[in-house]
């Protein structure tokens, strides 16, 4: 019998891996938090498909989204950014990644970590797709609290594809098979 997935993953094999493997499961380590928040900013006008096709690039082009290391680029590397064809070669949004390692190291060292910081919008616990109203307005609070503490490319649209992503809200359709197993997960 073919397991029934969300819509939006049966079109590519590397959306259906994604899905079945990654989409929605809660995420606590915080270098993975900072490569969502940023791979899901560099999809803005783009397809999410178009985004995980490049995501090993991304990887390596930015030290495996080390904040550390990232915040500490200079302008030659940026430079080299600009040329790289493995990734979306935007100024605005590789300046983005740079300036966020700034912010969310910042984040680390006032809180502690970045995962405490992010997942307090929800209560420390993933909320559920029947509660969306309320994940609709906490993408809006952490957008508006991001963009406070220097973060870009974070707006609430982008909050909520991250927060669906890192499993804050778990967004699998109702008849969909990994909706359950996340949910075990999120408990």
């Amino acid at each position: 019998m073919p397991k029934i997935r969300c819509k939006w993953a049966e079109s590519d094999p590397l959306l259906i891996s994604y899905h079945d493997k990654e989409w929605g499961v809660p995420a606590h380590d915080d270098r993975l938090l900072f490569e969502m928040l940023n791979l899901e900013g560099a999809q803005a006008g783009l397809s999410w498909l178009t985004i995980l096709k490049k995501r090993d690039n991304y990887r390596a082009a930015f030290d495996d989204f080390s904040a550390g290391a990232i915040a500490r680029y200079t302008s030659a590397k940026k430079t080299l950014l600009l040329k790289n064809t493995g990734i979306v070669r935007n100024r605005l949004k590789i300046n983005a990644v740079i300036g966020n390692a700034k912010a969310f190291l910042e984040v680390r060292r006032e809180l502690g970590s970045f995962d405490a910081y992010i997942w307090q919008f929800a209560g420390h616990r993933p909320m559920t797709a029947a509660e969306r109203e309320r994940a609709v307005a906490i993408s809006e609070l952490m957008s508006k609290d991001l963009k406070k503490r220097g973060f870009r490319f974070v707006g609430a649209t982008i909050c909520y594809a991250f927060m669906q992503a890192v499993g804050i809200v778990n967004d699998h359709a109702a008849n969909c098979f990994r909706a359950k197993i996340v949910a075990r997960l999120s408990r």
